[in-house]
């Protein structure tokens, strides 16, 4: 196997190392507390005048996840740190990078709130504007708060793999907000045991668009979330519908959170809850697309896929967008050791590596023909010419087999298979 940049970092002795990002975590607070940052800028725009341009702060988000974060990732580059062996238990228990996860959330829902006020108030002449926002700076502002959304899903991800029962509630808790709560139980129960399958909705195969894969990983996801619930209670004697179905008590968070903001806010605040909603989650489902796309784990005799290794997940270790993801990007470390907090996460040898942060491919995941072309090349690479190992679209397996060679009979039985 062959990865695309050689960025594993070099080893450092216990003594000498040092976490040199301890406090640049907390830029990943950056995200929930952005929309409170820009709101001098607006007031500034409106009094000098500038009324068009006092909207554009408002898009804060997306000028964030699809300008700002690729911009800092190519200049600042890769990471180059792993954590030695000796500092990991420390590391491990030192509570400070566990407070940086719970931090999100507060400035999660003020955000989320003041938000909702934003949206749907008649009078903002404190800010500067005659009457309310217009309908370009409320997309903007819901699009912001979708992004702070799908931020936030990934915190969840890092606490709802834990097991202290604290940090399993604020998993939830944190997935309201985008009504994703069986994320929950999906990834940790369904994802880490079917990723890099046919069989997983959350894997990306080779040759399938964004935007095929989008409606099947959120129906496949929730659908399968649904199931292993239901399978769990049955076991323990109880009725899928029981309130302890945690599916359906993470959906309950979303359904009291938004009533009560629509019974302060009133009606007028649904597009702003749909579009914030849906974006976010959406934002998962990208990083989802990206990070296994076209890797599938072979079959083996008995019949059973091998075990998950390095090979089958997509890894960057550009620094800026790990600092604002809690080093996802580390992701085969994370499906070896799915309880392994952020902070010790390793970019480890023998992973195929991104040409760029997880922040610069998302907006090429919109464009499938500028997609395929920065990343079909590196699949094939990665299975070093043979493409029957790979992950294949079944609408686009004629085609791929015919465009990259069919490789070794054997090996295309067991794609089929």
């Amino acid at each position: 196997m062959t990865s695309q940049i050689d960025a594993s970092p070099q080893p450092v002795q216990a003594a000498d190392w040092r976490d040199r990002k301890r406090y640049l975590w907390l830029l990943g607070l950056i995200a929930p507390t952005a929309l409170f940052v820009m709101l001098p800028v607006v007031w500034a725009f409106n009094h000098a005048g500038w009324h068009a341009a006092a909207q554009i702060p408002f898009w804060v988000g997306p000028i964030l996840v699809y300008v700002l974060l690729p911009v800092l990732d190519r200049f600042f580059g890769p990471d180059g740190q792993n954590p030695p062996d000796e500092v990991m238990e420390r590391l491990e228990n030192d509570k400070y990078y566990r407070y940086c996860t719970y931090l999100y959330i507060p400035f999660q829902y003020a955000s989320v709130i003041f938000g909702a006020y934003l949206f749907t108030a008649s009078d903002l002449g404190w800010l500067g504007f005659d009457g309310g926002l217009g309908w370009p700076a409320k997309i903007g502002l819901a699009l912001s708060v979708g992004v702070l959304g799908g931020v936030g899903i990934n915190t969840a991800h890092e606490m709802g793999h834990k097991k202290d029962a604290l940090e399993r509630w604020l998993s939830k808790i944190t997935l309201a907000q985008t009504c994703y709560g069986h994320f929950y139980i999906e990834h940790n129960r369904g994802h880490h045991v079917r990723v890099a399958t046919p069989e997983d909705p959350a894997s990306a195969r080779f040759g399938e668009t964004f935007w095929e894969f989008l409606p099947r990983s959120v129906w496949g996801s929730l659908k399968s979330s649904w199931e292993l619930e239901a399978k769990r209670l049955e076991r323990a004697g109880k009725s899928k519908w029981h309130p302890s179905n945690d599916v359906l008590n993470a959906w309950a968070m979303s359904v009291v959170f938004y009533g009560a903001l629509i019974a302060i806010f009133g009606l007028a605040l649904i597009p702003y809850i749909l579009i914030s909603a849906v974006y976010g989650f959406a934002l998962l489902e990208t990083v989802n697309y990206l990070e296994h796309y076209g890797l599938l784990r072979q079959k083996l005799d008995n019949g059973r896929y091998e075990r998950c290794a390095p090979v089958h997940s997509w890894n960057s270790d550009h620094i800026v967008t790990n600092l604002f993801l809690y080093h996802l990007q580390r992701h085969s470390d994370h499906h070896a050791n799915p309880t392994r907090r952020y902070q010790i996460l390793r970019s480890m040898d023998g992973a195929p590596n991104l040409p760029s942060g997880y922040a610069s491919m998302i907006g090429l995941t919109y464009f499938p023909p500028l997609w395929r072309k920065v990343m079909d090349h590196r699949v094939l690479a990665h299975y070093e010419g043979d493409i029957t190992r790979a992950n294949i679209h079944p609408r686009m397996r004629d085609k791929v087999l015919a465009k990259y060679g069919a490789g070794d009979e054997r090996s295309r039985d067991e794609q089929k298979a």
